[in-house]
C-alpha cells in the first residue's frame, strides 16, 4: 500500500473523509497511480467523497494510461455500460485484456467467462486473443422468449446466460452478502423482518464488473430499455427455509419523499431475474394474483412488469420468493426504471 493510500485509510477510520480525499488528490497530482485510481473510484460513486463521476472517470483513464491494472479494470465496466465515458464493447474488452496482462485475476476470470469458459480454466493465457474470441453478438441480443402472462407481462427467456456466468455471479456476490431488509413506513427506516429472511449483495458502478454489465446488456435487448435505466444489480441468496413473502417491487408510495424519488429516479417498471442454480426443491417465484408459480432453471431469465403503462403501481404484481426446501437458491435481480439511474446501487430491501 502506498503512503497516500495508508494516509487516506487512517483518515477514513477517524471519519476525516475530506482529509482522505485531499491526501489522495495531492498524491494523484504527483503521479501516484494507486492514489489516482482510489480517488477516481470514490468520485465516480461519491463514496466518502463528492459525487463527481466525470472527474472520477478521468482519473481512471489517466491511471490506466499509466499502466494501472485496477484502473483499467474499473474503466472497462464504465466503458461497457457507457457510464460517464464513451460506450464501446470492443474498448471494454481491450481494457480487460490490458488489466489481465498486468496480472489482474479478476480480468482474467471475466474474459474466460465472457468467452464461454470456466473462470478457472487455464487453456489460454493470450488475453488479447481471448478477448477477440468473445462473441459480442451473443451479449447484444436476447434468446427467444415465451410469454407466461400477457397482462401484466411475465416473460421467460430460457438459456439466458451460461453456467459459467451463473457461477461467476455467485462467487462475486458471496463475500458481500448481508441480511436483506424491508422498509418500515411506520418507523421510516429499513429493518430486518420475518417477511424477508434471505441475504443479498448489491453492486454499484465501482463494484460491478464487465460480466454483470454484459448480463445487463442482454437484459436490455430482451426488454428494449437502456442499461442506463437499470439500478445496480443485486444477487440474492436463500438458504434452506429462507424466503421473502408477498411484496411489490415498485417504489412504495408510502416512503418519505415519494414524489421526489419518482421525479428524480422514476418508478421501478420492470424486474428481471436470472436463476443462477436449480438444484433445489421449492423456491418458486410465486404470483398469487396471476395464478402463476415459476421454478427457474439454471441460466434462465424471467422478467415481469411492476407498473401500469402510465407508471402507476400495478397491484396485481404482488409476488413472493418461496423458501427452498433442500438446498440453497441463488438469483440475480435487476430493477429497471422509467428514468436514467445509471447503475446506482439497489437498496437491499423490499416494500
Amino acid at each position: 500500500m502506498s503512503a497516500a493510500l495508508a494516509s487516506a485509510a487512517e483518515h477514513d477510520l477517524a471519519g476525516r473523509y475530506d482529509d482522505a480525499v485531499n491526501a489522495l488528490a495531492r498524491a494523484a497530482q504527483a503521479g501516484d497511480l494507486d492514489a489516482m485510481t482510489e480517488l477516481g473510484k470514490r468520485l465516480v460513486i461519491g463514496d466518502k467523497a463528492p459525487l463527481l463521476p466525470k472527474d472520477g472517470a478521468g482519473l481512471l483513464i489517466d491511471a490506466a494510461k499509466g499502466g494501472h491494472a485496477e484502473a483499467a479494470l474499473k474503466l472497462a465496466t464504465l466503458t461497457a455500460l457507457g457510464a460517464h465515458v464513451q460506450q464501446s464493447w470492443p474498448g471494454a474488452l481491450t481494457l480487460l485484456a490490458f488489466a489481465a496482462e498486468r496480472g489482474s485475476e479478476s480480468a482474467r476470470g471475466q474474459l474466460r467467462v465472457l468467452a464461454g469458459r470456466r473462470a478457472d480454466a487455464l487453456d489460454d493465457q493470450n488475453w488479447r486473443r481471448l478477448a477477440e474470441q468473445i462473441d459480442l453478438r451473443y451479449w447484444l441480443t436476447a434468446p427467444p422468449g415465451t410469454t407466461l402472462c400477457a397482462s401484466p407481462v411475465v416473460r421467460v427467456h430460457p438459456q439466458f446466460v451460461t453456467d459459467a456466468v451463473c457461477e461467476w455471479l455467485i462467487e462475486q456476490a458471496r463475500p458481500g452478502l448481508k441480511r436483506a431488509l424491508i422498509y418500515d413506513p411506520v418507523g421510516g427506516k429499513d429493518v430486518a423482518d420475518h417477511m424477508r429472511t434471505n441475504s443479498a449483495a448489491g453492486f454499484d458502478l465501482m463494484h460491478a464488473d464487465v460480466v454483470q454489465a454484459a448480463v445487463q446488456t442482454r437484459m436490455s435487448a430482451a426488454v428494449g430499455i437502456s442499461v442506463h435505466q437499470m439500478e445496480g444489480p443485486t444477487v440474492l441468496h436463500y438458504a434452506v427455509g429462507e424466503q421473502i413473502t408477498n411484496h411489490y417491487d415498485f417504489v412504495n408510495p408510502r416512503i418519505p419523499n415519494y414524489a421526489a424519488e419518482i421525479a428524480q429516479r422514476g418508478q421501478r417498471i420492470i424486474t428481471f431475474l436470472v436463476y443462477l442454480n436449480d438444484d433445489y426443491e421449492g423456491g418458486e417465484t410465486d404470483f398469487p394474483e396471476l395464478g402463476l408459480r415459476y421454478h427457474g432453471a439454471k441460466g434462465h431469465g424471467l422478467f415481469f412488469t411492476n407498473a401500469l403503462p402510465n407508471g402507476e403501481p400495478d397491484l396485481r404484481m404482488v409476488h413472493a420468493g418461496l423458501p427452498p426446501k433442500d438446498n440453497e437458491k441463488w438469483l440475480m435481480s435487476q430493477f429497471i426504471r422509467n428514468r436514467v439511474v445509471l447503475g446506482a446501487r439497489a437498496e437491499v430491501q423490499a416494500s
